[in-house]
């Protein structure tokens, strides 16, 4: 696993060395420190470390909630606090900046060292959420008239594109669906209520709270189950949704 690269905010030169030798002790990388806002700024934009260690209390115009504040307006970057302060208004105003973490002057290296894993954890399981979301913001209709049919999902790290004639069904899976074609399968964080909207209502049903159906799909239906053309796939009606399926087809 690689080393971290960490940033030091800390205006005290014998407290700032101290942290350093800890970090480097620990197996960290230390990127650079500042003793003020303006110098941290600049630093860290140059740097762009995976970690920063800041002091809310530093000397200069600007505290280390103000320097926090205005890195994350431009860069993704976990900051964790440090500070002698606990009080309640001082913690309020550091919340908001969303920081991966606390550490309490005086402190000891095993909490140094125990707070940076779960901050940079926590960090990396956000990065990851937020690119789940931003596959569900890819999985978008074009808006062309001459597009309406078109679905893009990501897979393999690239967007596909998939005709909405060629899926047969989608299955939910916990906060996952899986759009289900006669020859792939796409697996996206997304809702079954999202789902059905960009799919529209015309051509598909929701037969399950688990399943949605494409109509020209369906080869049969019996008392539990539609049972779709091609690869015969089985999929349960759900009682609540039997009334909507029957108005949607074309019954003799």
């Amino acid at each position: 696993m690689e080393k971290l690269n960490i940033f030091i905010v800390e205006d005290e030169s014998i407290v700032a060395r101290d942290i350093q030798n800890s970090l480097i002790k620990l197996g960290y990388n230390v990127v650079g420190m500042a003793n003020n806002g303006k110098d941290a700024i600049e630093k860290i934009s140059q740097t762009i470390p995976d970690l920063i260690l800041m002091d809310i209390m530093i000397k200069g115009d600007m505290t280390g909630i103000d320097v926090s504040e205005k890195l994350k307006q431009k860069l993704k970057i976990p900051v964790v606090f440090l500070t002698a302060y606990a009080d309640e208004g001082t913690l309020a105003k550091a919340k908001v900046t969303e920081p991966y973490g606390y550490i309490l002057k005086p402190f000891k290296e095993v909490d140094l060292h125990s707070t940076i894993e779960m901050a940079y954890y926590k960090y990396q399981k956000d990065s990851a959420l937020q690119k789940e979301r931003d596959f569900l913001y890819s999985l978008v209709e074009s808006k062309e008239e001459t597009n309406k049919d078109i679905l893009f999902v990501k897979a393999n790290s690239r967007l596909v594109k998939v005709l909405l004639k060629d899926i047969y069904y989608v299955e939910a899976l916990k906060d996952y669906v899986i759009i289900n074609t006669q020859y792939a399968r796409y697996t996206i964080h997304s809702t079954m209520k999202d789902i059905e909207k960009k799919l529209g209502n015309g051509e598909f049903a929701r037969v399950h709270r688990s399943f949605i159906a494409r109509l020209d799909k369906i080869a049969s239906i019996d008392s539990q189950n539609v049972i779709l053309e091609n690869d015969k796939k089985t999929i349960p009606v759900g009682g609540s949704y039997r009334e909507e399926l029957m108005q949607k087809l074309n019954l003799l």
